[in-house]
């Protein structure tokens, strides 16, 4: 194994990269793009990695955002911390400020629409053409309860099933599409009795849409993983083989060629990490080693290897639960088979969502950078692979 670089790291100040479904680097990698504490509020920023200057670029100046990951957020005020993605290409930022959606190009911030009052947003995605932005929402209800009373852990999350009472009081999601140009509402879907958070566009075609349903407790085998084509959405995993509905699956994520659709899960059998064709429905599963059960998440770098930050561990080690390396996984997916090799301990302490780590590969497949929370405050690293 080798040594992290610390990238931005400062005590008492919080630096972390943008959720793992947008990448946070330009696409020459030379700018990375993240959230920082730095200024007394959570905001927006860019970092030269070659001049090392650093750039606060949103102008937040009141709290977080109430949206998924960040129950204990405002209403309708704040930065949407899930909200923020990039268009690799051009260097612009989408995010949601207060119920404002925002674009920051070339240093200017322009508003482009808004979201509605009875509504709370989760994570947004923009098309590899940098035409369209897809922002899930769902019925403000959802995210409705007593954070002193029904809240717990550090991210004070709900102790109920947000998609129990989805289905059960009919709360709908929606996914609305906009124009990043004039800011203009394309097309809105409406999907009922569940909670989409994550939508992400397939990188080679901009009509495709993966979407999930979050916490699934009905079927979540099953209802976690959706595609929407541009007129109908489809549920992608089905059951069969060792599948099953009672199986737990989460974090899919396109392959770069956008020819499948990676995640991870746990069946009756163990944990495993899965590939999709959703085309022709393909399904292959490769079982994890039975003893690799610590939590983690799994991204795909441009040459289709794996990127993990959990369930690999030493022998005889105890890493209560956690993940604590980052590894690289060559997959044999035609013979069922990983070859896992781990890069370096991450050492983050997975206290609240913002230390999960996160890792994604730079476009030029030199580094996996990834957040990690050490000694109280969030830092960003790299490792070269």
């Amino acid at each position: 194994m080798i040594d992290a670089e610390i990238v931005l790291k400062e005590k008492g100040v919080n630096y972390q990269m943008l959720y793992f479904t947008s990448s946070s680097l330009s696409s020459d990698d030379e700018i990375l793009y993240g959230m920082s504490d730095k200024n007394g509020k959570d905001n927006i920023f860019s970092y030269n990695l070659k001049s090392k200057e650093f750039k606060i670029i949103s102008d937040n100046k009141e709290d977080i955002l109430r949206s998924y990951v960040y129950f204990s957020g405002s209403w309708m005020r704040g930065l949407g911390k899930a909200s923020v993605s990039l268009d690799s290409n051009t260097n612009t930022i989408f995010y949601v400020q207060g119920n404002e959606i925002r674009r920051i190009r070339n240093g200017e911030i322009r508003i482009l629409n808004n979201i509605a009052p009875d509504r709370v947003t989760a994570f947004t995605h923009v098309s590899n053409d940098g035409k369209i932005l897809a922002v899930p929402t769902t019925e403000k209800r959802a995210l409705e309860y007593d954070l002193e009373k029904e809240g717990m852990d550090a991210d004070r999350k709900p102790c109920f099933s947000i998609d129990e009472r989805c289905r059960r009081e009919h709360i709908s999601s929606y996914i609305s599409f906009y124009d990043t140009e004039d800011g203009s509402l394309l097309k809105e879907i409406s999907v009922p009795d569940c909670w989409i958070t994550h939508v992400v566009f397939s990188p080679v075609d901009s009509r495709l849409l993966l979407f999930n349903n979050e916490w699934t407790t009905e079927n979540p085998g099953l209802r976690r993983i959706w595609l929407y084509d541009g007129e109908s959405y489809r549920q992608l995993r089905r059951e069969g083989g060792k599948r099953s509905r009672d199986d737990w699956v989460c974090h899919e994520l396109w392959t770069l060629d956008g020819r499948y659709v990676v995640y991870h899960g746990t069946r009756k059998d163990g944990p495993f990490v899965g590939r999709i064709d959703p085309f022709s429905g393909e399904c292959i599963e490769i079982p994890l080693e039975p003893s690799f059960s610590s939590y983690g998440h799994f991204t795909v770098d441009a040459n289709g290897l794996l990127i993990c930050d959990g369930y690999y561990h030493e022998d005889g080690e105890d890493d209560g639960g956690m993940g604590r390396y980052i590894s690289l996984i060559h997959p044999d997916w035609e013979h069922s088979s990983l070859s896992w090799i781990p890069l370096c301990r991450h050492g983050s302490d997975w206290s609240s969502q913002d230390a999960h780590p996160h890792p994604v590969a730079d476009h030029s497949c030199r580094y996996i950078y990834y957040t990690a929370r050490i000694d109280g405050s969030l830092g960003i690293f790299r490792v070269s692979y």
